[in-house]
């Protein structure tokens, strides 16, 4: 197993995701088998209990895991699906440390940092990457290198890099800021010698450096990064600001990194196929039209919040030749003051998925204004119930229907709490997660836009609609046509006599690929481009 340690200084945001993924995507492209870990220094268990204002979206995996927002790059990238293994935090870690001290399994010793986490550290990452069955294993270390909290995470990697023979089969990668200073737009270098010097100081000497600028680096400047960072000048690899995270793959392999990290390990590859890749990060920078998609949540201040969801829009957008803009629509104003422009504005509407009281009414008036006003709409796991809400409401003269997450001695609970749910006291990893299966109903819009009466998706809710109101909805023409295996969870619904009014519980954007789009994302972009240009896509 050889081992790729991506870190990353200077700031935060610089891309240690992306760098990753891409140099995953490179490998893969040279039939080299890949997987990837992501640490988090966190204390959390996993990223379930977080706001995804602070901390961006949570990733849902096939396996229920509740992961950072960077294994969803991974999967898309690499085209693989991950396991909750895959994201080790530090409350992971020391969890299970405190577990076996409690049972004895230290023999009495006193357990330390060193050496009893950080061994806990090098035998979950061996652990996972050996049962991937991979070559190489990428493992993201999260924060900056500096903080306290990445400090055992950094020792542990420095101890595997000794422990299997320095640089024969672990490689470090370190991300780093070349900011440009001044009116003359000089670039500086001194933000990446000192990140360097931080990590030498660890034990870590870094083998490529990927620096990040708003322009290509200059030939002077990557020389004098090579000499001060102890790096040759070929592993210095420029990372300018790129028209699409999917083009970061190119701007990567052409400065030579794909051959240097296989030179390296002594990997048999075959020769690059990146021709597919290139074609659909093509398709992306070059669309043929354009449409505006207002996403409507409580989120909004933060893009990472929703992040699988613009990917998904890539991957729709690039399938239909159409560069998709979403515009951000905070509910809380639609709720105080309607409709907004914005909101008017759009070819099509998404309610995305999220939790708590806040905002609630501005999503049910925009649910209400695209089924009125004939504009596309999709609704994602809560966005799924606010249709419900809407339509009971507006259609079924409900005029008090509610989720009883909101209002629990509403007269109509059209949606109500799973059973399951009911004795469930703790948060974290409580609610009904993973990939499930959900039937959809033959000659359904759903059923030709999977092309399957079966599919698999990922789900991430604690509230249904309540089976005693399916009948009322079915008959005025809210159609659940998808369901749970056992026909008891409704799963998607579309409307009647509407151009494209779809909901799904799940949530598809978890699973949508470059090249293999989430199908609901796809067709709501399809119906944006026949709204706004008459065309069938």
């Amino acid at each position: 197993m050889k081992y790729i340690f991506v870190t990353g200084g200077v700031i935060s945001g610089l891309g240690k995701g992306i760098t990753s993924s891409s140099i995953g995507r490179l490998l893969k492209s040279r039939g080299i088998k890949v997987t990837a870990i992501k640490i988090d220094p966190y204390l959390n268990i996993d990223a379930g209990t977080m706001n995804p204002i602070e901390h961006g979206e949570v990733f849902v995996l096939d396996d229920g895991g509740e992961a950072d927002l960077d294994l969803g790059n991974y999967e898309r990238f690499l085209d693989i699906s991950l396991t909750s293994n895959h994201n080790i935090t530090t409350g992971k870690v020391y969890r299970s440390v405190i577990e076996k001290e409690r049972l004895g399994e230290y023999l009495g010793k006193t357990v330390q940092i060193i050496p009893h986490i950080t061994n806990e550290i090098k035998t979950h990452i061996m652990n996972v990457a050996e049962a991937t069955g991979a070559e190489v294993c990428i493992v993201e270390l999260g924060g900056t290198v500096g903080d306290i909290e990445s400090m055992p995470f950094l020792e542990a990697v420095r101890q595997m890099n000794s422990e299997m023979g320095k640089g024969q089969d672990c490689l470090f990668v370190h991300t780093t800021l070349v900011p440009i200073m001044g009116t003359v737009g000089e670039q500086k270098t001194k933000p990446t010698q000192h990140s360097v010097k931080e990590l030498r100081s660890i034990g870590i000497q870094p083998d490529i450096i990927v620096a990040r600028a708003k322009e290509p680096l200059e030939e002077s400047i990557k020389k004098k990064i090579s000499l001060f960072c102890d790096v040759p000048v070929e592993a210095v690899i420029s990372c300018p600001d790129a028209r699409s995270i999917y083009e970061v793959p190119m701007i990567l392999n052409d400065q030579g990194i794909t051959d240097y990290i296989i030179d390296r390990f002594k990997l048999n590859a075959k020769g690059p196929d990146l021709a597919e890749w290139r074609d659909f990060a093509n398709r992306i920078i070059n669309p043929s039209k354009t449409v505006k998609i207002a996403l409507v949540g409580k989120y909004t201040h933060l893009g990472d919040s929703y992040i699988s969801h613009m990917e998904a829009f890539h991957h729709a957008g690039a399938e239909a030749g159409t560069k998709v803009d979403v515009i951000f629509v905070d509910s809380e104003v639609v709720q105080q003051f309607g409709p907004t422009d914005d909101l008017k504005k759009a070819d099509a509407i998404l309610i995305p998925g999220g939790f708590g009281t806040r905002g609630i009414e501005g999503k049910i008036m925009t649910a209400n204004y695209a089924r009125l006003n004939n504009v596309p709409f999709l609704g994602v796991c809560l966005g799924f119930q606010i249709a419900t809400i809407e339509f009971a409401r507006n259609m079924l003269a409900m005029t008090d229907a509610n989720s009883t997450e909101f209002d629990q001695k509403t007269k109509h609970p059209v949606v109500d709490l799973l059973p399951e749910q009911k004795n469930v006291t703790k948060m974290g990893a409580t609610m009904r997660l993973g990939a499930q299966p959900v039937v959809l109903t033959e000659g359904s819009k759903a059923f030709k836009m999977y092309n399957s009466a079966l599919i698999m998706e990922r789900h991430r809710h604690r509230y249904e609609v309540n089976p005693k109101y399916i009948e009322d909805f079915e008959k005025a023409g809210w159609h659940f046509t998808g369901r749970s295996a056992d026909g008891v969870k409704m799963e998607i619904a579309e409307l009647d006599g509407h151009p494209f009014y779809v909901a799904s519980q799940f949530h598809p954007e978890f699973k949508s690929r470059p090249n293999k789009p989430s199908p609901l994302h796809l067709n709501l972009v399809k119906a944006a481009v026949k709204r706004k240009y008459g065309l069938a896509d």
